[in-house]
């Protein structure tokens, strides 16, 4: 049976009822229909059709799974139980016989898919505790539904495709998921990517074991199905295509980015499960993207497994403790470690150096060492002391590769690849017997590099011995470009290249290389980083794209205080997230050589409060303190951010240290999601010493309730300059309303108050009778998501007539509704409103509500920007606020439309208002389902007009690819026209 949900198959078991039976089918069916609602098929034609002919009616008005499970029905009620039970059994026969070739396939490809040096360390089996947490990944909790997607991210090598490899081993000899999963399809990035176009179906055809995969009854239970999809980070993609361009037919042939894209984003058999792999730098990317259920970080070796490696390697037990603790004192080289590869690489390097006498210290210096005396063996005869000119000319077309292959996002080479870059088939037998290559676990005829990094070792050492331009494939780019991407983490599978090719220049590493060429390399390539880095640092676009934490790991691996120190002048602005303690050692070592800061955030995460020895903290506190030390020595410090951070006790003293400092004089302090373990109080009153202190952001810090009263007595001192402060989401409550009340009335220079996302209802009318007072100077007022009620438009509609200050007030994300609105809109009437400024987005606002903010813009003066993003205005709503638009009291120079369920057909109306206002600059339309018609009517008309608008608020990846090209053209040629095409 070629398919077996088919109107063939159906056709078949219809055969097996006799003519009464049939009749009585029939019949059935009749009532089938009426009792479940479903779309009717005229009686005349089921009365006189074959079972050939009812067959294909079922099929043609029901989908093929309904059909089935009507007929299973129908069968039980004419007593033909055995005829379900058979196709049961056939069913069930499927996915037992895949289960089987799984199996055979995976048990006798174990040794060639996973050749590693440590294998023994890999059990080949679950044990029952691990097949339970497998279970429990795909077993929804009380509060879910389905479907799972699980989320396993691990580094690169940790062993993440090996785990799923035995994972689905252990689904096919019945250990876990028998009666969660009929099927369990591996999609391995890596493998599908050559593939370009391809379906659904393809891809689940390729695993199965004959030519023709029975698609339809697979697909017919998609809550059945489990997709693995291995090494996401192959495919580079950024999940960020239109809904357009997705599809949802499992038979379409699409790109297979495309498709992958709409398995994961749920368009495609949005009922089955999912279980994703990939590098921590693909997940960082494309966290927001994916909705997953479960999110696992595989470790690999943990420390005890690593130094039981060690042990294992070495015979002398002392000698293996005396090398591991020269690992373990350096944490990058330790970190590497937790790959069971690089493991291996790294033991038997020390172990190999050892023997021919060398000093294990200096291999340990950095990560770079241990790779550049590990590779550079592997071509030298253990008699020799040099390589041959035949193994140095290996060995450079071996970087040719790597570095093509990194461009090209290639990491398995066939004969043709290695050819091309001078590797003939006479040495891959030696490459293999290296241990520097690898036959690919997929393909006899596909070779890979021990391990990703290596590539990228060969890669960077091309850099430093070639010219990119001397490479035969034009998508080799040169260094300046390299760096770029790299520090962009455009390509989120490069992890190393970078560090590799500052490391490359320490004056150690230039020593082994020249004794491995014979000739001093130039340090032309020292240069050109150097200059590559100013140029950077000098562009602020491009100096905002750059990670600072890979560029630190990069000046770490090159250990050259000059170049350090000359890199830190160049920057003004750092921004950097410290997750580890390796991530901590390498900041503090650069930080160390700042002193032209003006700007400085970063994020220690719980990093400082981590239960560890002592001897571990005082390392910790110790880098800490050299972070902190910047503080001090950037003496031009203006802004300081501390993000999602945890400071235990000694954290924070040092932090508060050297805030004291007399030198440390920032105008502005962010202090966003940070937790103190001990007393708030004393970073407030230290806040009230540093006069230069202008703007303080708490948003996301939780506060009781004295410390917003030590707060607001800070804020009440003459000494105090502060402006603007923002407490959003710092959990307050109604009763500190009437501390910041007090600090309206009385404060001269607070003119700046953001308390969004706390609920503040009952608090809201002492706030805004503090707005009323005479003696208010503030001018900008956020309560968006504050839990407001009805009670609180009154009080802030009293506030819109009575204050002559604010000019700025923001209530998105309350329940204002029509009703409110029509309330606030009588006091904006006014002609003595001051406001110009007022957000409502999301504000369960409606058509009806634009009347009244119709008459607003038809009168008030002074409103420059309105901001309704979100709200059900519709084409109507819209109509309403163009005609007030077009009015010559109207000055608005900013509206925001986004997400208001407008369609082409308003296009008309915006367009209209081009030629009769001269002050509007910026409209937000993005999220609406406007037509190519609609947005081709408004760029003509800004480009008729010479309008003064200058932002059509877009987003270009919301549209089809025809769309985009019009409007990127018609930003190029229209010098009024700006389209934000930023996602």
């Amino acid at each position: 049976m070629a398919s077996f949900f088919s109107d063939f198959g159906l056709m078949w078991y219809l055969e097996e009822l006799n003519k009464k039976e049939f009749m009585k089918f029939k019949e059935a069916l009749k009532q089938e229909m009426v009792q479940y609602g479903l779309q009717q098929i005229p009686w005349t034609e089921v009365k006189k059709a074959s079972r050939e002919d009812l067959a294909n009616l079922l099929v043609k008005h029901y989908e093929e799974k309904k059909a089935w499970d009507m007929t299973f029905r129908i069968f039980q009620n004419i007593d033909r139980k055995d005829l379900s039970e058979r196709a049961a059994r056939e069913i069930a026969g499927h996915s037992k016989m895949y289960q089987a070739h799984l199996k055979k396939k995976l048990s006798q490809d174990w040794s060639r898919k996973f050749n590693i040096p440590i294998q023994e360390f890999l059990k080949q089996k679950f044990t029952l505790d691990e097949c339970i947490r497998f279970e429990q990944l795909f077993t929804p909790k009380a509060t879910e539904k389905q479907p799972h997607t699980v989320v396993l991210r691990g580094v690169s090598g940790i062993g993440k495709t090996l785990m799923m490899a035995k994972l689905t081993l252990a689904w096919s000899d019945g250990q876990v998921f028998q009666n969660k999963f009929s099927y369990i399809f591996s999609l391995c990035c890596h493998d599908i990517k050559p593939l370009k176009t391809a379906s659904l179906a393809d891809l689940i055809s390729r695993e199965w074991p004959s030519p023709s995969a029975p698609i339809v009854e697979i697909v017919s239970e998609p809550e059945k199905l489990l997709f693995i999809i291995d090494s996401l980070e192959a495919l580079n993609c950024d999940l960020a295509e239109p809904e357009l361009e997705l599809c949802d037919n499992w038979m379409e042939k699409r790109p297979v980015n495309i498709l992958l894209s709409s398995l994961l984003r749920r368009k495609i058999l949005p009922e089955s499960s999912l279980l994703i792999t990939a590098t921590p730098e693909t997940f960082d990317k494309l966290e927001d993207r994916i909705h997953y259920t479960e999110m696992k970080i595989m470790m690999g070796f943990d420390e005890s497994s690593r130094k039981m490696y060690f042990e294992g390697l070495f015979q002398d037990k002392n000698r293996a403790q005396e090398v591991f603790r020269l690992v373990r004192e350096n944490e990058q080289v330790f970190n590497i470690c937790q790959v069971p590869l690089l493991c291996w690489l790294v033991a038997t390097c020390l172990k190999n150096e050892m023997e021919k006498g060398g000093d294990p210290a200096s291999i340990c210096r950095r990560a770079t060492s241990v790779y550049t005396t590990f590779i550079l063996n592997l071509f030298i005869p253990k008699s020799a002391q040099n390589p041959s000119k035949k193994s140095q000319n290996l060995f450079l077309g071996l970087c040719s590769l790597a570095a093509e292959g990194m461009w090209t996002d290639k990491f398995a080479f066939n004969q043709e690849d290695l050819g091309k870059n001078g590797i003939v088939t006479s040495d891959i037998s030696t490459l293999l017997n290296m241990r520097i290559f690898l036959k690919s676990k997929d393909s006899k005829n596909m070779y890979t590099f021990l391990h990703p990094s290596v590539q990228e070792f060969c890669a960077a050492m091309f850099y430093l011995v070639k010219s990119h331009s001397d490479h035969h494939s034009k998508d080799v780019q040169g260094i300046e470009a390299l760096l770029l991407t790299f520090l962009k983490k455009v390509r989120v599978q490069w992890i190393f290249v970078g560090c590799f090719i500052f490391g490359l220049l320490h004056k150690s590493e230039q020593e082994k290389l020249e004794m491995f060429f014979g000739y001093q390399l130039s340090q032309e390539v020292k240069q050109k980083l150097c200059e590559s880095l100013e140029k950077i640092s000098a562009d602020e676009e491009l100096r905002e794209q750059v990670d600072d934490m890979k560029l630190f790991y990069c000046l770490f691996e090159m250990e050259d205080e000059a170049f350090v120190m000359q890199t830190m002048s160049f920057l003004q602005q750092i921004k950097f997230v410290a997750k580890d303690y390796s991530d901590l050692i390498v900041a503090s070592y650069c930080l160390k050589y700042c002193s032209t800061l003006k700007t400085i955030s970063f994020s220690t995460q719980d990093i400082l409060q981590e239960e560890r020895e002592h001897s571990y903290l005082e390392k910790l506190l110790i880098c800490w303190q050299d972070v902190c030390s910047v503080l001090v020595s950037c003496q031009q410090m203006q802004i300081l951010q501390v993000k999602d951070t945890y400071l235990d006790e000694s954290a924070f003293l040092v932090l508060y240290t050297h805030l004291q400092h007399p030198s440390c004089t920032p105008h502005i302090l962010e202090v966003n999601n940070v937790s103190f373990s001990c007393d708030n109080h004393l970073f407030f009153e230290l806040l009230n010493q540093k006069q230069s202190l202008r703007h303080l952001d708490l948003s996301l810090t939780s506060l009781s309730r004295s410390d917003v009263k030590v707060l607001c007595d800070m804020l009440n001192q003459d000494e105090c300059n502060i402006e603007k402060l923002l407490v959003a989401g710092c959990q307050l409550s109604p009763d500190d309303c009437k501390n910041f009340a007090s600090i309206l009335i009385s404060s001269k220079k607070l003119t700046h108050l953001n308390v969004a996302c706390n609920s503040l209802d009952k608090g809201i009318h002492l706030l805004c009778k503090a707005l009323c007072h005479p003696d208010c100077v503030l001018k900008n007022l956020v309560l968006a998501n504050c839990s407001l009620s009805e009670k609180c438009w009154d009080y802030l509609s009293d506030v819109l007539k009575r204050n002559k200050t604010l000019t700025h007030l923001d209530i998105s994300s309350n329940d204002v509704k029509d009703k409110g609105l029509k309330v606030l809109c009588k006091a904006l009437s006014l002609p003595d409103s001051v406001l110009k400024s007022l957000f409502l987005r999301r504000c369960l606002i409606t058509t009806s509500g634009c009347q009244d903010l119709a008459e607003v813009l038809s009168i008030n003066q002074n409103l420059r920007s309105l901001q309704i993003s979100n709200n059900k205005l519709q084409d109507a709503g819209v109509k309403l606020l163009c005609d007030a638009i077009k009015q010559p009291n109207c000055h608005l120079e900013n509206i925001g439309l986004e997400g208001c369920e407008l369609t082409g057909a308003c296009c008309e109306d915006l367009a209209s208002i081009f030629s009769q206002n001269k002050t509007l600059w910026a409209i937000n339309l993005r999220q609406n389902a406007l037509d190519r018609r609609g947005l081709a009517m408004l760029c003509e008309a800004v480009k008729h007009h010479r309008c003064t608008l200058h932002v059509l608020g877009l987003r270009i990846t919301d549209f089809d690819k025809e769309t985009q090209e019009l409007l990127l053209a018609e930003e190029e040629k229209n010098p009024y026209l700006t389209i934000v095409s930023s996602a």
